[in-house]
């Protein structure tokens, strides 16, 4: 990686001292209403040229009120899920992918809403809302052109939307060979899959494979989870790891590194590899990516 490259990317054009006000364009359900789960896409919408990004950057949100102590809510991180030119093409909108989260107070064991989370998924399109950032540079791709590996569980897959989002937008010469593994709890939970599986009938160079820890079984009958269905696909990811400009992109719930560091041990091993080495290479190169929360 180009350290001297990443560095210029900008950051913390918004901060929470002066966030920029934005408008909710609209607001669509993604998984089925009633279901266990509920995930949301979200467009933000603000005027021309008062934000711009790129792809695996976040934006902070802001819940709106006071907390306990009088002071306003502390800034919740999002992945911008939209390729730098916005959901529209014109640079001047976002999307997020965003889960009603709640919580269980363990002292008295009441549920509680996460505050964020669901003053977002309960917003109405119109509403005006405020947002920091963008921060982050550590996932962001400054070469689409070298070949990609990404891991996402659940809303994890928002960053990767913005990268498919981009490559569509590239030339095919541009666009350097991409396996997405993708994990989440059901069918209903692989957001965005109808419209990766329409990029991936118009781009040979991407495939996208899907993990189902609650409807599917692996061949020696247990759940079947991202890293399972990551060594199904061990030979085509080891290939694609041997470029020296293979990048590997991680994002999703914390812990998920741990299985996929063991898929990744024992696909090399079955390609007479060495994972050890290569991970310490792409740690040392900054070809290793990781966002967790």
């Amino acid at each position: 990686m180009d350290l001297a490259l990443q560095a210029q990317i900008p950051v913390n054009r918004y901060r929470p001292s002066s966030p920029l006000r934005v408008t909710l364009q609209s607001i669509e359900q993604l998984t089925t209403p009633g279901g266990p789960n509920d995930v949301r896409h979200l467009v933000l919408r603000w005027q021309p040229g008062e934000f711009d990004w790129r792809e695996g950057q976040s934006v902070g949100i802001v819940a709106p009120g006071l907390n306990a102590k009088g002071r306003p809510h502390p800034v919740r991180l999002f992945s911008i899920a939209s390729a730098r030119d916005g959901e529209d093409g014109d640079g001047t909108s976002l999307a997020l992918t965003v889960k009603r989260f709640y919580w269980t107070n363990p002292d008295t064991g009441e549920v509680i809403p996460g505050l964020c989370s669901n003053y977002l998924c309960d917003a109405q399109a119109g509403d005006q809302m405020w947002m920091t950032g963008p921060v982050g540079r550590e996932m962001v791709p400054l070469d689409w052109a070298a070949p990609m590996l990404l891991i996402a569980t659940g809303t994890g897959i928002a960053p990767f939307r913005a990268f498919l989002q981009q490559r569509a937008r590239l030339s095919p010469a541009e666009r350097g060979q991409c396996l997405l593994v993708f994990g989440a709890q059901t069918a209903d939970d692989l957001s965005y899959r109808a419209w990766m599986d329409d990029l991936c009938a118009t781009d040979p160079q991407l495939q996208v494979v899907y993990a189902r820890s609650r409807e599917e079984k692996t061949a020696d009958g247990r759940r079947m989870y991202v890293q399972d269905r990551l060594r199904d696909h061990g030979a085509s990811a080891w290939s694609l790891l041997q470029d020296p400009r293979a990048e590997v992109y991680l994002c999703g719930l914390k812990g998920m590194e741990d299985g996929i560091d063991a898929a990744l041990a024992d696909i090399a091993a079955q390609q007479s590899g060495d994972w050890p080495e290569l991970r310490q290479r792409l740690r040392d190169e900054h070809r290793l990516r990781i966002e967790v929360y």
